[in-house]
């Protein structure tokens, strides 16, 4: 069972289930889970292999729609950023039942071209014999501004670890950055550009997305930003404009 961050408590609306991206854990949500649960409780998750949850030998988007449909009890909201919003829309493609509504965050139902070996390698490359996170982040190089500070947040100085499966995600990675063909609701194409804006989704009307208002490189977190217009298939366009999974 995934490791649960739960705000508030339950009232009369579904729970929202918030499952987060590539290296993060369900602490990045903490304030915004916050917010959302004045009026229905908010239960944030740590995604397989990633901070306190369980590590397992597999990171595939079946395997982590699995995981949080057992943290679904009933017919919950959930939202799903980039690596967590394509295991969202597998959940809501192999369960239905379980999604009230689903809202995806940064992220389409694509094969990226890019990888993320670039932070994954850079954590295995700091020193972990260590006394403070400062000597940790002046290892992490090769990383766009921020993201250094967004990785050391799954760093435990007490047990002087990375709370994250490196090893299995490196070997997982095709799979990440991937998307399973056959969840039915979906045409996959392949995006030649790693970056994309916000999508939202639902069961009924498919895909559904609008251009950001921000010019390509605008703040809009801690990850690099590009700008794109990816091949597109069907009903869905795809406007890309960020990459992390």
């Amino acid at each position: 069972m995934l490791n649960k961050v739960v705000h508030g408590d339950p009232t009369d609306r579904p729970n929202l289930l918030i499952a987060h991206g590539l290296y993060g854990s369900a602490r990045n949500w903490g304030v915004i889970a916050k917010r959302l649960s004045g009026d229905r409780q908010v239960i944030a998750v740590d995604m397989r292999n990633h901070g306190q949850s369980p590590w397992f030998d597999s990171n595939s988007y079946a395997d982590m729609a699995a995981d949080l449909a057992e943290v679904i009890d009933g017919q919950w909201d959930v939202l799903g950023h980039s690596m967590g919003g394509k295991a969202a829309m597998v959940l809501a493609s192999l369960n239905p039942a379980k999604v009230n509504k689903l809202v995806v965050a940064d992220i389409a139902p694509v094969i990226y071209t890019h990888t993320q070996m670039g932070p994954l390698q850079a954590m295995r490359n700091v020193d972990l014999n260590i006394t403070s996170r400062s000597e940790a982040k002046t290892q992490l190089t090769g990383l766009e501004p921020g993201v250094d500070d967004f990785l050391l947040q799954s760093l435990d100085m007490k047990e002087k670890r990375w709370m994250l499966n490196l090893d299995v995600l490196a070997a997982e990675m095709d799979k990440i950055i991937g998307f399973p063909p056959s969840t039915g609701l979906f045409k996959v194409t392949r995006c030649s550009c790693p970056a994309h804006v916000p999508t939202t989704f639902n069961q009924t009307t498919a895909l559904r997305s609008k251009r950001s208002s921000r010019t390509p490189n605008s703040p809009r977190s801690p990850m690099p930003a590009t700008g794109c217009t990816p091949k597109t298939r069907g009903r869905s366009k795809l406007l890309s404009r960020h990459i992390w999974p």
